[in-house]
């Protein structure tokens, strides 16, 4: 069992206010964890990084500065995913990992809008009227639903609703916090892979 847990995530800006939001929402979309973590005396931080490049800077960073925790790398794959998540940026962003075990780094497969889609009926009420779900891809892998279609058919579903076009800032870490867990996991399977890695660190 680990003392520590450090999760590192890309996203929230550039902005403190924000990045507050996107971890807040993380922080409520892996609340099973964070309570298993608590009930194990764990330490348990979630680290909202802004950029890409940031995360994987912080995460290499974390590894030297808290050798004794368990350091998780949390990104966008922005590309399918065909191999192991190191192999993957390494091929894919040039990223060095050399020295890391794979159950360190987590990808959001192909990007964080797949698991929001991975929950249509969580849209569907956070949107209300207006909601177009069919213009949500019907691919229900929604792993494989490719980067350029994730983004643009969520702006499409959400135009016309009174909360407006999907906004990444403003809406996600909003949709984070009410997502049905079991149901993205379900569907997208290296979701699944961090709840069952941090599960088996606990």
């Amino acid at each position: 069992m680990v003392k520590e847990i450090r999760i590192y995530i890309e996203g929230g800006g550039d902005k403190k206010d924000t990045k507050k939001a996107i971890r807040i929402g993380f922080s409520e979309f892996l609340k099973d964890l964070r309570q298993i973590a608590q009930k194990n005396r764990i330490r348990w931080q979630i680290i909202i990084c802004g950029s890409r490049q940031n995360a994987f800077e912080d995460f290499k960073n974390a590894l030297k500065a808290n050798p004794n925790a368990f350091n998780v790398l949390l990104v966008d794959a922005e590309a399918p995913v065909n191999t192991t998540p190191c192999q993957h940026l390494k091929f894919r962003d040039d990223w060095d990992l050399p020295n890391v075990d794979d159950e360190h780094c987590h990808l959001m497969v192909q990007t964080m809008e797949a698991w929001l889609i991975a929950d249509i009926e969580t849209l569907q009420k956070f949107y209300g009227q207006g909601f177009k779900k069919n213009a949500i891809p019907k691919n229900p892998e929604v792993e494989k639903i490719d980067k350029k279609q994730l983004e643009p058919s969520l702006k499409a579903a959400t135009r016309h609703t009174i909360k407006g076009e999907y906004h990444k800032i403003q809406h996600a870490s909003k949709l984070l916090a009410l997502l049905e867990i079991e149901k993205v996991r379900q569907v997208a399977p290296h979701c699944d892979r961090l709840f069952r890695t941090l599960i088996q660190k606990m």
